[in-house]
């Protein structure tokens, strides 16, 4: 006689297995239920929903491997350790620009893992920990406003960019960089446009840069708070042009940027 079960104890059974083991395990109960009929259409149920996940799962497992092709190319040249990196905070009228970079190792599958831009505040916030768990280094460079002003926002995203390579614990063997160069950096380097979205490295740096940013100004939020930064972290949002119209700039505004605004004119 088979052993006598519920529903329940076979999702308790199956809930810490990855998605290949649970539906190994699943697909062989339906043996020792042949005498519980009142279990065959959940269990069935059960094993379609489980299927739906094993699709999806290696539908995302397919689109992570096409973003690992740099890494791999890279590795196949003699490049053991690779390096992205990436900055957070162009645009915004206030606040700093962050860089990251991360050092993922070999053969490393972090699920969902994508440009920043595409992801939720959510899924950013929890990628930003399992990349700094699963990482074998990272690092993060911050530029702040004041030398925005100074220097231009370009020259303080790759500014931030090096210091965030330079904070690494290990030396990279090659470095990934969206979409610049950078001069002050010896190591090999390779510019992808668009490379948050087509490398892990570069991916894993830019969600690191990101939370990174806007958790620095939700702290400004708390200082400032008639500007709304921890709504629009900063940039040129309604809210927050409305906002300097009617208190004008504070500390940590870009002068060089209001001052090239349109909105300049009405402050």
């Amino acid at each position: 006689m088979g052993q006598k079960l519920k529903l329940k104890d076979i999702e308790e059974s199956i809930k810490d297995l990855d998605i290949n083991s649970a539906l190994e395990r699943l697909y062989s109960f339906p043996s020792e239920f042949t005498i519980q009929k009142e279990l065959t259409i959940p269990l069935k149920r059960l094993i379609e929903r489980v299927e739906k996940r094993k699709v999806a799962y290696d539908r995302e497992l397919e689109r992570f491997e096409k973003m690992c092709c740099f890494e791999k190319e890279y590795r196949l040249k003699g490049f053991q350790s690779i390096a992205g990196t990436d900055e957070a905070g162009r645009g915004p009228l206030a606040g700093p620009v962050v860089a990251a970079a991360v050092i993922l190792p070999e053969g490393i599958f972090i699920e969902k893992l994508n440009d920043s831009k595409k992801l939720s505040a959510k899924q950013r916030d929890t990628l930003f920990e399992i990349i700094k768990e699963k990482a074998i280094c990272y690092g993060i460079g911050i530029v702040d406003e004041k030398c925005i002003d100074e220097i231009n926002i370009l020259n303080a995203s790759k500014q931030a960019m090096e210091q965030a390579v330079e904070a690494l614990k290990y030396r990279p063997h090659m470095l990934l960089i969206d979409a610049v160069r950078l001069e002050n950096v010896t190591m090999e380097q390779y510019s992808i446009i668009k490379g948050d979205a087509l490398s892990i490295s570069i991916a894993a740096a830019s969600i690191i840069a990101k939370v990174t940013r806007d958790r620095i100004i939700e702290k400004e939020d708390l200082i400032y708070p008639q500007y709304g930064f921890s709504k629009h972290k900063g940039y040129g949002t309604e809210e927050h042009i409305n906002a300097i119209k009617k208190f004008g700039i504070c500390p940590i505004h870009r002068r060089s940027f209001i001052n090239k605004a349109w909105l300049y004119k009405d402050i």
